[in-house]
């Protein structure tokens, strides 16, 4: 028996919908760094929260389109993302640079 595995989208779902959800109680794009991570962003604005804050404190590193980030191994954090980001990153232990959109 097939599984149905297609993607169902909701363009621009209704405030009764994303309430019926509860989407505000979500987490935000959570990480774990599991290799230092070097990245420059072209584009996108980027508060990350560091584990144990919430979205609600002033405990964030702010980051944006210009900006050269080293993101430490072994960090956990929250990305609040207001602006798409595309950016050029490295892992330590990668050799070459990629091109990424989040």
């Amino acid at each position: 028996m097939a599984e149905n595995l297609s993607i169902l989208v909701e363009k621009n779902p209704s405030e009764s919908r994303l309430n019926e959800l509860n989407i505000k109680c979500w987490p935000k794009y959570q990480l774990k760094f599991d290799a230092e991570e070097t990245c420059y962003l072209l584009k996108g604005k980027v508060k990350a929260y560091p584990k144990g804050s919430t979205l609600t404190t002033d405990e964030y590193v702010e980051f944006g389109a210009g900006d050269l980030v080293i993101i430490p191994r072994g960090l956990c954090c929250t990305w609040d993302v207001s602006v798409a980001v595309d950016k050029y990153y490295k892992f330590e232990s990668s050799s070459s640079s990629s091109s990424s959109s989040s």
